[in-house]
């Protein structure tokens, strides 16, 4: 039965482009790997199978007297079969091209089991024990043209034996080491690995050019700081091992731009591959995923939305009562009335309001009727107010203005470039920063966050009024976040000061879509000078709602409630922390807050954190939006998890390897914060 070795190799890698034409010490990485597995016993011929488009890689292997066969980009199963017909393989043995120190003989072995076997399939990559770039299939053609003939979903046709691999109808054997190495990385996907690999061969070219996996084995043994340098990057993820909810994230990045609508709950941001990412149903403080396993959600409660708790029965009857008799018409619904004099009440000295049901709109509001009412239109911020171009601004000038409390590096394409100069960062208790901006740049609107990691020193946001006033400046106090959170309707009224305008939003409605800007009639007048209109904004869910949320938290009293709660948590994240002589840093107020290691591996531990209490049926990360659903059993379990958690952390500081620990990559970091 002919043998044929088929390698996988294209150009087009995102990551390292041209990657397999790099040179590694003096030859290109492609033909250092086909020089590897020249040397392997059975095999009959070696045919490299590359994309169609691909004539610059097709030249290199020809000119060194390769075999070539160009099939499909994007259909690798269909650019398998057709090579292995080509050449008329009866047993196919598939090697990727960016495996360069793969094993000859590893790979003679795994032919040897396979033909004196009945399986269909071998490899040693389900589970593995081999490391990254160690991976070795084998398998029969008549296997392949089953999986070719019946895989009908884009991602089998995408990867070779996907289909084989998640199919209970062939016979499969996975051929394990006697110890498991495969934490570490030896296959080429970035910076990190290509130079690891260049090491590796390095080193063994002064000692043994035919080096195999027992000796690369034997150097790590030697030398385990030289491996841990590309650690921190995995396995690419089989789709099949998935579960549900991680299913459906992939589905979404195909249909969805950027996968879903909020950076804040993307899978990648808590845990890659293994973040549950949808839910079926909440309550209280629970979720249930799409595999119907339960969470308490000790992490952003939906970010911040639900201090009440997830479903709650009065306001979600309030819901149904209005939905009921019809949610939207040509007429207006009262219950924006009744929502509007309700929370004028809480600010006198406010006059009137406008409703929207984002953030982001409701900034973009503030911004417009602020402009309106002031000759100066250049804006100074601190804090995360969105996504829109007014705000985005603060990047055209250098990507590093909005670094502290966006991702670094914000990318800003679609932003109109004549907005370069009208909005100016500034750092939270900085008041001499801000000063500095002013007196430059002709500021009209002061926007702020009152509150977030920071608290106000040396009567901060005093100075800041008494700024605004003195420079005929219109000031902004966005508190869609932490509106309900330590006070009933504004964390500013603990600090005796009133903006000119005011933001509300996410707790107000308790998970329903409402926010509000409230501001003084010179100001709010203005609107009959500019078009500031919306459909969706007259639909009644969302009043109705927030006037049920609103009563139920003035009879809770729920900002004093998730205030202890969140007192308590900071308390025992501290007695952890010196349980074990971690160093951490809290920040936020008690109802929002927030550690991190003072350590180089904060986000890796952040994210083994994450990972082993998912295991344990949290949705869990080093952030907590507390609500009034987080009771002391939850809490206690919490703790009781946390603690071992903190002790292997512990280890790590110490010495052991975190990213031997960590089952997928670390978590993409979310935002930092000006204040």
């Amino acid at each position: 039965m002919k043998v044929v070795c088929i390698v996988q190799a294209r150009l087009g890698s995102t990551r390292l482009k041209n990657k397999v034409l790099i040179k590694l010490l003096k030859k290109q990485l492609i033909f250092t790997l086909l020089d590897r597995i020249n040397k392997a016993k059975f095999i009959d011929d070696l045919v490299v199978a590359i994309p169609d488009k691909d004539t610059k890689l097709h030249n290199n292997l020809n000119n060194k007297g390769f075999n070539v066969f160009k099939g499909s980009e994007h259909d690798v199963l269909s650019r398998y079969y057709y090579a292995a017909l080509e050449y008329k393989a009866k047993i196919i043995v598939r090697i990727t091209g960016d495996c360069p120190l793969v094993d000859p003989d590893l790979v003679s072995k795994l032919i040897k089991k396979f033909k004196s076997s009945n399986y269909d399939y071998i490899s040693n990559i389900d589970p593995p024990t081999y490391p990254d770039g160690f991976d070795v299939e084998v398998f029969s053609l008549k296997a392949l043209k089953k999986a070719f003939d019946e895989s009908k979903l884009e991602e089998d046709r995408e990867h070779v034996t996907r289909y084989i691999l998640k199919n209970k109808n062939f016979r499969k054997f996975n051929y394990e080491n006697t110890e498991d190495y495969s934490f570490l990385r030896l296959t080429v996907d970035n910076h990190a690995d290509l130079l690891l690999i260049k090491k590796i061969l390095k080193y063994f070219s002064t000692r043994k050019k035919n080096f195999l996996f027992k000796d690369v084995v034997k150097l790590y043994q030697s030398n385990k700081n030289l491996f841990n340098k590309n650690t921190k990057y995995y396995r690419n993820t089989d789709i099949s091992k998935l579960g549900s909810g991680q299913k459906l994230w992939h589905e979404a990045k195909k249909y969805i731009a950027g996968g879903n609508m909020l950076f804040s709950k993307r899978p990648d941001v808590f845990l890659p591959e293994n973040w549950p990412s949808y839910f079926k149903s909440t309550k209280g403080c629970t979720v249930v995923d799409l595999d119907n396993k339960k969470y308490f959600d000790i992490s952003n409660m939906s970010v911040g939305t639900n201090t009440l708790g997830y479903s709650n029965k009065n306001v979600d009857d309030a819901v149904r009562k209005v939905i009921k008799n019809g949610n939207i018409s040509t007429l207006n619904c009262p219950e924006e009335v009744y929502l509007a004099k309700k929370l004028l009440k809480l600010h006198p000295w406010a006059n009137k309001i406008r409703f929207a049901r984002t953030g982001g709109e409701a900034n973009a509001i503030a911004i417009r009727l602020a402009r309106a009412s002031t000759e100066k239109k250049n804006v100074a911020f601190c804090g995360y107010h969105g996504w829109h171009d007014w705000y985005l601004a603060a990047n055209i000038k250098s990507k590093k203005n909005l670094t502290n409390h966006l991702l670094k590096g914000l990318d800003i394409d679609g932003v109109p470039k004549i907005l370069k100069n009208t909005v100016y960062p500034f750092m939270y208790n900085n008041l001499n920063q801000l000063k500095k901006i002013i007196k430059k740049n002709k500021i009209g609107i002061i926007k702020m966050e009152v509150v977030r990691n920071e608290m106000p020193k040396n009567n901060f946001l005093k100075k800041v009024r008494s700024l605004a006033n003195k420079n005929n400046i219109i000031l902004i106090f966005d508190e869609c976040t932490t509106g309900f959170r330590q006070t009933f309707g504004g964390i500013h009224k603990m600090y005796g000061v009133n903006p000119d305008i005011l933001i509300l939003g996410k707790a107000l409605g308790n998970g329903y879509a409402i926010t509000s800007v409230l501001g003084k009639d010179k100001i709010m007048n203005n609107i009959k000078n500019t078009f500031i209109s919306s459909t969706f904004w007259t639909e009644r869910v969302g009043p109705a709602a927030a006037l049920k949320t609103l009563e139920i938290m003035e009879k809770q009293k729920s900002w004093k409630i998730i205030t202890k709660i969140g007192k308590r948590i900071i308390k025992n994240w501290k007695r952890l922390a010196n349980k074990y002589s971690l160093k951490i840093k809290i920040t936020g107020i008690p109802s929002l807050c927030s550690f991190i290691f003072l350590s180089k591996n904060n986000n890796a531990y952040k994210t083994f954190l994450t990972q082993e209490m998912l295991k344990k049926g949290f949705l869990a990360s080093n952030a907590i939006y507390a609500s009034v659903s987080h009771n002391n059993k939850i809490l206690k379990k919490y703790f009781k998890e946390l603690d071992i958690i903190f002790g292997k952390i512990k280890k790590f500081e110490n010495g052991e390897n975190i990213f031997n620990h960590l089952k997928t990559q670390p978590a993409t970091e979310n935002f930092g914060r000006l204040n």
